[in-house]
């Protein structure tokens, strides 16, 4: 493809994961509010989250390996479709339990836009030259990023529109970006009689993952850490991804392709992936909420005070990207965004209901750094060491590992905070002489209906409890600081296909 060609393609691409990425952020902002008008509690704030995280965790490999074998064009589209009616669905949402069943079904297709993005530019783009386009990524990335919490603020803030605008508001982008890839992309489609979807690990994985997901967010609340229940779901899930992985290794064409993660280079890029997604989607998500419950600060000027981490992700990614396409070198940009998101992360873990504003910012640019610099080229590592045929099912399963993490450490750190603030709360309304039961509504998060007194008990409790995630976020990244230690430093390949079946981490230099 000509460069003209490929900007004409990337621009419909683009457009596609820009819709995926502001869905998010635009969200992510305006969800304390949403959960309070629908009169949730921060269990459910966490699984308005953890849903969609988790549906497009378990339907990425399905969607990598899809791909591999049918029209990556019409899959493509079948995505945007899902993903719009989910987003309708969402707006008109009644209740926290139709929201969070509507959003898990959100994620489907964005665990469709997110592995076929870059599995077309993949397969249109040699890995050398897919880092210098991999930095238009990050920077649609980073301006969904910036744009999507200003507007789900501004929009959570206006009378006239109102929360569920969040989810509506994505309905014009997902038309258009339908109509330009309908026009632009334009991609071979490799057609094979035996085609055979893994649905059973793909539904063991699942199955597994939730079990253990919903035993992290019930455990030290509704039962104990030592207790029936926890050796029931926790064992169970443990089970149940044993027999995964067991299903894995026979299936034929397995969601999972366990022969690619084996290999060095795949296997750290995924650990560090896993990280990656655990500090960054555990951390960042529970900012908006930190800014707004913990400050007092509206969602639209919750919205501004992220920012500093968009910034951060836009230039660091751009900027990197260019690097790795000069050099054809991608570990030392790797090992250098692990270790600036665990700095980031270790000074947001110092911070309580008091902290200067500008102290947080200067973290949450290194947190956005880190990510800018390590997210995109631990993919383009994994891509780089698989024939084109393998494609999707390698970007699925480094995809799948990192969304993983995200719901994870989401579903992890949001159970933290839920505790912390608990405790917290309980010590607070002691020292002020207000009864236990009276604390009852700050469960809740819709704070405006609380007492003065109260108000300002929960605030503190949210502001000093959020450092806590903080700290395990920054633990969980320098996990991943020691995985891209252990990656093998290689070229990344002029052509788009390995010229011969190559053994581990053996491709051509550039």
């Amino acid at each position: 493809m000509t460069h003209r060609q490929i900007l004409e393609a990337l621009s419909g691409l683009l457009l596609v994961l820009f819709v995926a990425m502001i869905s998010g952020t635009i969200v992510s902002v305006a969800l304390p509010q949403i959960i309070g008008a629908l009169n949730g509690t921060q269990s459910q704030y966490t699984w308005v989250v953890t849903a969609s995280l988790l549906a497009a965790t378990a339907s990425t490999p399905i969607w990598g390996r899809l791909a591999d074998l049918f029209s990556k064009k019409l899959l493509l589209q079948i995505a945007i479709v899902i993903f719009m009616v989910a987003s309708l669905a969402c707006g008109f949402a009644q209740n926290t339990g139709q929201l969070i069943a509507f959003r898990a079904l959100q994620g489907l297709g964005m665990g469709a836009l997110q592995v076929l993005v870059q599995v077309v530019i993949a397969a249109m783009i040699s890995p050398k030259e897919r880092g210098r386009y991999n930095g238009f990524l990050g920077a649609v990335m980073a301006v969904a990023t910036v744009a999507g919490p200003l507007l789900g603020g501004l929009i959570a803030d206006t009378s006239w529109l109102g929360w569920r605008w969040c989810f509506f508001i994505a309905v014009p982008f997902t038309v258009a970006a339908f109509a330009l890839l309908h026009k632009t992309l334009h991609v071979t489609t490799v057609r094979r009689a035996d085609v055979k979807i893994d649905y059973a690990g793909a539904t063991l994985i699942a199955a597994g993952v939730s079990v253990l997901l919903i035993w992290v967010t019930f455990v030290g609340n509704s039962f104990d850490w030592l207790s029936w229940q926890t050796a029931a779901m926790a064992g169970g899930g443990a089970a149940i991804l044993a027999l995964a992985t067991v299903v894995e290794a026979r299936a034929a064409q397995p969601v999972v392709p366990l022969h690619v993660i084996r290999r060095r280079t795949p296997a750290l890029a995924i650990l560090a992936s896993l990280a990656v997604g655990m500090a960054m989607f555990g951390g960042s998500v529970f900012l908006g909420q930190y800014f707004q419950i913990g400050r007092g600060y509206s969602p639209t000027e919750a919205g501004l005070l992220t920012i500093p981490m968009m910034v951060g992700v836009l230039f660091s990614s751009t900027i990197t990207g260019r690097m790795v396409s000069k050099s054809g070198n991608v570990k030392s940009y790797i090992v250098t965004g692990s270790i600036v998101l665990t700095v980031g992360f270790l000074v947001l873990s110092t911070m309580d209901h008091e902290t200067s504003l500008l102290l947080i910012a200067a973290a949450m640019v290194l947190v956005g750094a880190g990510v800018g610099m390590s997210m995109q080229n631990l993919v383009l590592a994994i891509q780089n060491t698989v024939p084109l045929s393998e494609l999707g099912a390698a970007s699925g399963a480094v995809t799948f590992f990192r969304s993983l993490g995200g719901t994870i450490g989401v579903s992890v750190l949001g159970a933290i905070l839920a505790n912390q603030v608990a405790t917290s709360i309980t010590q607070g309304l002691a020292k002020a002489g207000i009864p236990a039961s009276g604390g009852d509504a700050g469960a809740s998060l819709n704070i405006q209906a609380l007492p003065e007194p109260i108000q300002a008990i929960v605030r503190a409790a949210y502001g000093d409890a959020t450092g806590h995630i903080f700290l395990v976020s920054a633990a969980i990244a320098a996990a991943g600081v020691v995985a891209t230690l252990f990656l093998k430093p290689t070229k990344l390949r002029d052509s788009l296909d390995l010229p011969e079946p190559a053994g581990e981490d053996r491709v051509p230099s550039a």
